[in-house]
């Protein structure tokens, strides 16, 4: 319990000195658009607090927090499709999904947390679309529905088998994952926004650059590799390919929501700019680095 309050007690206040940072340098450059890193900010105290509930208390509370996580980041995504009545029946069978991928989690049942939503809820959810709803728009409206719980769902639950599958490290390896995705994500803002020359997907999101890439992906695996041995059970070694991977797909996952994003909001440029504040915009690289993060972790190490 020591070490994990001093952790505790070194991450608040590093975050604290973070906020402090942009706020004075909002002020200084008010030309800039700093809202990205402002979201990510919050994020992060979020993450803190799910993350002190988990060590200091239980981590039943971290998983409800977390499954209230994904029903508002699919609850999200959901708004931005075009949806028709006949949708609304499918949209319900899979906020039920939420609950149920999560009792496996508490379970501890990991076969069946592994397969519920790519295989089961895959080839049974167009059953309530299919009854007495017709035909016309089966394939978008199947076909979004499941993109939303595959990565909302899915990709964001394994944040809360961390701690189940191995309840001595899991809060640690929580806090490393989120600290490390969210670094990448704000490294790669700030350096497309000062030296950010080519941009990968400029029609979708123009933050995303080649330059600011590659700078996240140096300072995110660096930083893994200091702080690997205080968080996890890695060797400084493992610790810096963990922050390689978790960089690339963090950048993998931004993009495919952008794009995403973008794709489903065509002609629909305020609600495109409101959703840049929303829980999407904070947990897309999440959705990939979870469950990429986690599978690499339980393929080397045994105690998961």
């Amino acid at each position: 319990m020591d070490s994990s309050l001093l952790t505790l007690t070194l991450i608040f206040i590093a975050l604290l000195f973070i906020h402090l940072m942009y706020i004075v340098i909002n002020k200084i450059h008010p030309e800039k658009d700093y809202a990205t890193i402002g979201v990510r900010i919050k994020t992060w105290w979020g993450m803190f607090f799910i993350f002190c509930l988990a060590t200091l208390f239980n981590p039943i509370v971290s998983l409800l927090s977390l499954m209230a996580l994904t029903f508002f980041a699919l609850k999200e995504y959901f708004s931005m499709i075009k949806t028709k009545k006949a949708d609304r029946r499918l949209f319900l069978w899979a906020y039920l999904a939420i609950p149920v991928q999560f009792y496996w989690i508490y379970t501890e049942w990991y076969g069946m947390f592994i397969v519920f939503i790519p295989l089961y809820v895959f080839l049974f959810l167009p059953i309530p679309r299919l009854i007495n709803k017709g035909t016309v728009g089966f394939l978008r409206s199947v076909s979004s529905t499941q993109w939303g719980l595959m990565l909302m769902v899915f990709g964001l639950s394994h944040l809360a088998y961390f701690q189940f599958a191995t309840p001595q490290y899991g809060a640690g390896l929580v806090m490393f994952l989120v600290v490390l995705t969210q670094l990448n994500d704000v490294v790669h803002h700030l350096a497309s926004i000062y030296f950010g020359k080519r941009k990968i997907v400029p029609t979708a999101n123009p933050n995303l650059t080649w330059e600011g890439f590659a700078c996240a992906f140096l300072v995110t695996a660096g930083v893994s590799y200091l702080i690997s041995p205080y968080l996890t059970p890695f060797s400084p070694t493992f610790g810096l390919v963990s922050g390689m991977l978790i960089s690339l797909s963090g950048f993998f996952g931004s993009l495919t929501v952008s794009v995403l994003k973008r794709d489903l909001l065509i002609g629909d440029d305020d609600k495109f700019d409101a959703l840049k504040k929303s829980y999407l915009s904070r947990v897309d690289s999440l959705a990939y680095t979870s469950p990429v993060f986690f599978h690499m972790i339980r393929y080397f190490f045994d105690f998961m």
